[in-house]
């Protein structure tokens, strides 16, 4: 009946667009952090296993009119959630643990809609078999939820992020909702109609559906094979977006591969076959362990991705191609249907809860790769012999070469560290002796500062920061024109700026991560050596600066690079209000826009020129022997006269400009149209 396969791609393809959504509403409250998608993505994962194990539930304890009754009465009641606008009494205040005041935020505002749209799938496939017995392949119909989520995916940054605001997606998405509810109640209305069988006698078509019940350890495979599905899913994208390349949109590929695994598997027409997938399935685990490690850990970006995607790729299609073959009788569905989510949400927690407690950084991309690997060896030790002794070896190449990444990463680390804003790594080159020994801070692929370690120069500007680089000629400028200034900093990495401070300036840090501040205190001396006055202020900078009296800055630099980015929340038309509001008449905000993807320099010019604010571009490029680093920044002020200088105006380019490129707000931001 197409009423049910309607219902079900609608609640599939609104149950995976609600997430970005949400994710992109709160995210500026929270510092821009990729942690914040992590974090949703567990609340969703949570969520869908409490809407299963309802489903479950009702299946089995309750007669269909009351199904009918109660599921509709929720969906009522839900409606009361609408409109999906998160309320700005969630905005954290001070140092609160970012994941449970998410996770509040998340369940108070949405929770009941996602809950409900999360019992969709299993439930009107309970609803279908029992309305039409001999229907041949009600699993189909889990093919095609899957396949609304990932049009819903793809659709989401390509045709509804670049032209519609995000208050408008929340209405939009809450529309589409309730119009879901109008159906989802139809189709339960619908159930309750006499069974559609075409089989001679009602006891047929009950055997239809029914069969032997599944063995505890049923349970426990599907349990197994659906956690080790999401946890790869995660652990993928947590490697190759902080460990091998920032791209804007990267986290979308294994994403959808992994949904497309779900719907190749559940189709129906035998997609997954374990002679042509097992062999392919133990080399590339074996291959993305290597990899790991290989050429220090550093793998040229146009091999790596392919390698990972396609990993990933076959490794799902390994786990649910496997889960699939083990689907029970249509009456058992629900159970079944549990465990996936079951096992969803536990992969969900290991990798988004668990391990950044465990772990310093993202071992468990390593530790999946070897249970993969013996995962195998154990769905196949019923086929010849060889094949298990295969895994089995395939096995002890991929943990000897994981124990090798985890040396590799770990060895002369002075510091390791990870929390829920990702992970920072210590490291010294070279050696005090040496002049040209140093001191790095990474996070992820991109580092964060570093400085000399012979005491001579120490104190001088390395990276970023150099004296003919855009934030090191404004504060030169303003240098020479007073003997005090006030410096602003939104991000501390190693505190570097702080080189430039004379006895009587004041240098504000702004950080968000306590790690953070804790490594530029204790691995590094720039805070401590320098003559000016340091502060440092945790929390998210905007936040900071909208609670707090007008700072008076002579310069504000804003360099809260989040990998590869600065975050979209502190380069939209009101951040620069705020940021307006804490400058003197003539100071200079300085926007650090270096990156190897987008083009943020226009994006910046057209929300000054929003402002009526004069703006230049300082790209700065040492040449090969020198120890900076190539760098674009912004300078923008009220202030025609304050960016006159020579030192500015002698070094200025034009910034390009993009066609149609809209002002950047809170509630809306388009990076697929500044992508180089």
């Amino acid at each position: 009946m197409p009423i049910y396969a309607l219902t079900i791609f609608a609640s599939a393809f609104l149950l995976f667009l609600v997430q970005p959504i949400m994710a992109k509403q709160i995210l500026p409250w929270f510092g821009g952090s990729a942690a914040v998608w992590t974090t949703c993505l567990m609340f969703f994962q949570l969520v869908l296993l409490f809407g299963y194990a309802y489903a479950d539930w009702t299946v089995r304890f309750l007669k269909p009119r009351p199904q009918v009754i109660l599921h509709t009465a929720l969906l009522v009641i839900s409606l009361v959630s609408l409109p999906i606008i998160a309320g700005t009494g969630w905005k954290p205040e001070g140092d609160e643990d970012p994941t449970w005041l998410i996770l509040g935020l998340l369940a108070a505002t949405i929770g009941l809609p996602y809950f409900l749209l999360s019992t969709t799938g299993p439930l009107l496939q309970a609803w279908f078999a029992r309305s039409y017995p001999d229907a041949k392949n009600v699993y189909r119909l889990f093919a095609l939820s899957n396949g609304a989520s990932l049009i819903a995916l793809i659709a989401y940054p390509f045709a509804v992020e670049p032209w519609v605001t995000t208050h408008e997606q929340s209405i939009g998405w809450s529309i589409g909702y309730a119009l879901f509810a109008a159906l989802c109640v139809t189709s339960a209305v619908f159930s309750l109609r006499p069974s559609q069988s075409t089989a001679a006698t009602p006891a047929a078509g009950i055997a239809a559906v029914d069969g032997p019940a599944p063995r505890p350890a049923d349970y426990l495979l599907w349990l197994v094979l659906a956690a080790m599905g999401s946890f790869m899913l995660i652990a993928v994208t947590n490697h190759i977006t902080h460990d091998v390349a920032s791209v804007p949109f990267l986290w979308i590929l294994p994403l959808t591969l992994y949904l497309l695994s779900f719907v190749l598997c559940f189709e129906g027409r035998n997609w997954y076959q374990r002679t042509i997938f097992f062999g392919p399935l133990l080399v590339i685990v074996g291959a993305m362990a290597w990899a790991l490690h290989t050429d220090g850990g550093v793998m040229n970006i146009k091999e790596a991705i392919p390698l990972f995607a396609v990993g990933l790729f076959v490794m799902c299609m390994f786990f649910h191609g496997e889960l699939a073959a083990l689907k029970p009788a249509p009456r058992h569905l629900t159970g079944y249907y549990l465990m996936i989510s079951l096992g969803g949400a536990v992969g969900g927690l290991m990798v988004g809860f668990v391990a950044p407690k465990l772990f310093n950084t993202y071992y468990e991309f390593g530790f999946g790769l070897v249970f993969t690997a013996l995962l195998a060896a154990y769905v196949a030790r019923r086929i010849q012999i060889i094949v298990p002794v295969l895994a089995l070896a395939a096995a002890g190449f991929t943990g000897y070469h994981v124990h090798s990444y985890i040396n590799m990463l770990s060895n002369d680390a002075r510091v390791m560290a990870r929390n829920f804003y990702g992970t920072l790594r210590v490291k010294d080159f070279g050696d005090a002796a040496s002049p040209t020994g140093t001191r790095r801070l990474m996070h992820g692929v991109i580092m964060h500062g570093e400085q000399f370690l012979s005491p001579e120069k120490r104190m001088l500007p390395t990276t970023y920061y150099g004296p003919d680089s855009g934030i090191g000629r404004i504060i030169g400028v303003k240098r020479e024109a007073s003997r005090e200034i006030n410096v602003g900093v939104v991000g501390l990495g190693t505190g570097t700026l702080a080189v430039y401070g004379r006895k009587g300036d004041t240098y504000r840090f702004y950080e968000i991560n306590p790690q953070v501040i804790d490594v530029a205190m204790k691995e590094f001396s720039y805070l401590t050596d320098t003559p000016a006055k340091v502060e440092n202020l945790l929390g998210d900078a905007r936040l900071t600066m909208e609670r707090e009296p007008a700072q008076n800055y002579d310069v504000l630099a804003i360099d809260a690079f989040s990998s590869d980015s600065i975050p979209t929340h502190l380069m939209t038309h009101q951040a620069m209000g705020v940021y307006l509001k804490n400058m003197k008449a003539d100071g200079v905000i300085a926007f650090h826009v270096t990156n190897r993807f987008l083009h943020l320099a226009p994006v910046v010019k057209r929300i000054a020129d929003e402002h009526r604010l004069h703006t230049v571009l300082i790209s700065d490029e040492p040449d090969d022997t020198s120890d900076f680093a190539k760098t674009d920044w912004v300078l923008v002020s009220r202030s025609e006269k304050a960016l006159a200088h020579a030192r500015i105006a002698g070094a200025q380019e034009a910034i390009g400009e993009i066609s149609g490129l809209r002002l950047w707000t809170d509630s809306f931001n388009n990076l697929f149209k500044i992508l180089k």
